[in-house]
């Protein structure tokens, strides 16, 4: 088979889609590798990189998808890039499709195959192609709320962290997941008061054995939501419901609540965000105020650190990309459902069911579409 990989164009993206190690893989199974012109350049791969282990060079994205059977990327496509998919192409990558109605259509119209990282599930119902990226998002969170509380970047001047004979700043985490517990990490490493919110009472006490008494957890059914957000100093929303818009838990009357110059790191805005107050910002951009709370909405974040996050992700894709290479779509999804679980559009069909409710399509079930 032959893969493609382009150049990332999104806003401050610098990830890219298969690191040298994860090509030479391919090509020692006998696959031939495309991939443009510098893509890796920003995650510290150079193009010789990719020569040596006998990938080809290709000038433009035009080249890439024209000559690839299978399109390996790591953010969803643009326009430009939908345009050039083709019939029965495949292309596994970040897609997010619920809170994306044109790129979904877009990706309906070119009857491509389209997997999707974020819903491919393995035997315990997790989400392995995502996890990565969650858990340095939810890394990231800390720091970039850390960050946006100084006072120069419109902040209230807190030192999450605190000082000797000051208290340190209260970090609210609103779901005990992927990216609740990589955020709690950081948080507790910089000595921060931590509180982890959660519907799930046997999740909320693996967390407290792990973190012991540097967190508190908080039962969603046990406590008044507005009077714990009113107190925090930053707020991370790390909830998640697979494939579908994640939902908005923290109201506008929510934010008018909170304390001038409070922080708001929305990790879940590549879902839609959990805020309602959120809307998606870029690397450039990151932040703006709204209510005198500072809201970070970076809908890439892992794409700030591309280096660690290109190989974190490889790390978790690769055999997924030697599976489809090896046996093509077909054979490769109707043999694993976990792996089928992460077909988002088939042919010109919706065949993941929340993508579908929530964009109000009609869903085909998967196993169906790839016949």
């Amino acid at each position: 088979m032959k893969v493609g990989i382009p150049t990332e164009i999104k806003a401050q993206e610098s990830r890219v889609g298969l690191t040298p190690a994860s090509v030479q893989e391919l090509i020692n199974y006998g696959h031939e590798v495309i991939i443009q012109n510098n893509a890796g350049f920003g995650a510290g791969f150079e193009n010789s990189d990719y020569e040596i282990v006998g990938a080809k060079i290709a000038p433009n994205a035009e080249d890439v998808f024209n000559d690839a059977d299978m399109i390996v990327k790591v953010k969803e496509p643009l326009s430009e890039e939908v345009s050039m998919l083709r019939e029965n192409q495949i292309l596994f990558t970040y897609l997010h499709l619920s809170a994306a109605p044109e790129l979904t259509q877009g990706l309906i119209n070119s009857k491509s195959i389209c997997i999707a990282y974020e819903t491919v599930t393995d035997e315990n119902n997790r989400l392995p192609l995502l996890a990565p990226m969650s858990a340095v998002a939810g890394r990231m969170s800390i720091q970039a709320g850390a960050r946006s509380l100084e006072k120069p970047l419109g902040g209230k001047g807190l030192l999450i962290g605190g000082a000797p004979g000051v208290n340190p700043g209260n970090v609210l985490i609103l779901g005990g997941g992927v990216v609740g517990e990589n955020a709690a990490t950081i948080a507790t490493g910089m000595q921060a008061k931590v509180f982890i919110v959660d519907k799930s009472e046997i999740r909320l006490n693996e967390l407290k054995s792990q973190f012991g008494d540097s967190i508190s957890t908080l039962h969603t059914d046990e406590i008044k939501l507005e009077e714990i957000i009113a107190e925090c100093d930053l707020l991370i929303g790390g909830v998640l419901i697979p494939g579908a818009n994640a939902p908005k838990l923290v109201s506008k009357e929510m934010i008018k609540k909170m304390k001038r110059g409070s922080v708001i790191v929305d990790v879940a805005i590549d879902q839609g965000g959990c805020v309602e107050t959120s809307k998606p910002t870029t690397h450039a951009d990151p932040t703006y105020v709204v209510d005198d709370v500072v809201h970070y909405c970076v809908a890439n974040m892992p794409g700030g650190v591309p280096m660690t996050s290109t190989l974190a992700l490889n790390a978790a894709t690769l055999p997924f990309v030697l599976k489809l290479a090896r046996e093509g779509y077909q054979s490769a999804l109707s043999s694993d459902a976990n792996f089928l679980a992460g077909l988002n559009v088939c042919k010109g069909h919706i065949t993941y069911k929340a993508v579908a409710d929530d964009l109000g399509l009609e869903f085909v079930d998967p196993s169906k579409a790839i016949n």
